[in-house]
C-alpha cells in the first residue's frame, strides 16, 4: 500500500532586480511573472520606465522546467493544483523573505503587479499577508476563487486595476464578463478596468501609467 508523507526542509531561491534603489527612487515595483518565464527575463517589460525613479523586484517561481519539450530554454511555474495549499504556503514563505530582504515594509509607493499566472500569486500574497500597496495591477490573469472581499478590506487607499487584451485567447468574452463581475464584488471601491488591442501579452504602454 502506497502512502504519501510530508516533511519540511530549507531551500534557497533567487529573485531579480532592475535599477538601483536610491534617494531618487519614487516607485518600487514587486512584479510576478507568468508561467514559462524566468524572473530575469520578465524584467525586460519594465526597462522602459525611468531607471532613476523606478526600482523593480521580480521574484522567481521555484518550479523550473524545460520549455517545449526541448532541453534548451528554461521556464518556471508558480503553482499547480497538486498539493495546492502546501504550494501556496511555500510560495508565501519565500515572498516573505523577499519582502524582508528588500525592506518593502518601509515603502510608501509600492506597486504590485501580476501577469497571467502571476496574478494568482500577487493577489494571494496581498490578501493573505495583508500587504499594503499603492496599486494592485492584475494583468491578463484571474483572481483565485478562494479570495473574497474581506481579504482586501484592509486596503483603504489602494487602486485596483484589471488589464487584458481584447484578443486574449485565455480570456474569451464569457470568461471576461464573469471575471469583471467578480472583480467588482471583490474590489467594490477603486477598481479600474483597462483593455488594449492585443492578445495574452504584457502591455508596456499601460504599465507606464502606474510609474
Amino acid at each position: 500500500m502506497s502512502k504519501e508523507k510530508s516533511l519540511s526542509y530549507t531551500i534557497s531561491n533567487t529573485y531579480s532586480t532592475l535599477n538601483a534603489r536610491t534617494d531618487k527612487t519614487k516607485t518600487v515595483w514587486l512584479v510576478f511573472h507568468g508561467i514559462g518565464y524566468l524572473s530575469k527575463y520578465f524584467l525586460k517589460y519594465f526597462k522602459h520606465l525611468d531607471p532613476e525613479e523606478n526600482y523593480i523586484i521580480a521574484p522567481q517561481a521555484q518550479s523550473k522546467y524545460y520549455l517545449n519539450g526541448e532541453y534548451r530554454h528554461v521556464g518556471a511555474s508558480w503553482l499547480t493544483r497538486e498539493n495546492l495549499e502546501e504550494g501556496i504556503e511555500n510560495t508565501l514563505n519565500y515572498l516573505d523573505k523577499v519582502f524582508e530582504a528588500e525592506n518593502l515594509s518601509e515603502v510608501k509607493n509600492l506597486n504590485i503587479l501580476g501577469y497571467s499566472q502571476g496574478v494568482s500569486v500577487a493577489t494571494r500574497f496581498v490578501g493573505r499577508r495583508k500587504i499594503q500597496c499603492k496599486n494592485l495591477i492584475m494583468l491578463s490573469g484571474k483572481v483565485p476563487q478562494e479570495l473574497k472581499t474581506d481579504d482586501f478590506s484592509f486596503l483603504k487607499e489602494t487602486k485596483f486595476s484589471f488589464i487584458y487584451g481584447l484578443e486574449d485567447e485565455y480570456l474569451k468574452s464569457g470568461i471576461v464578463k464573469v471575471e469583471k463581475d467578480r472583480l467588482h464584488e471583490i474590489f467594490p471601491k477603486n477598481l479600474e478596468i483597462h483593455t488594449f488591442k492585443g492578445g495574452h501579452e504584457v502591455n508596456t504602454e499601460l504599465i507606464s501609467k502606474f510609474a
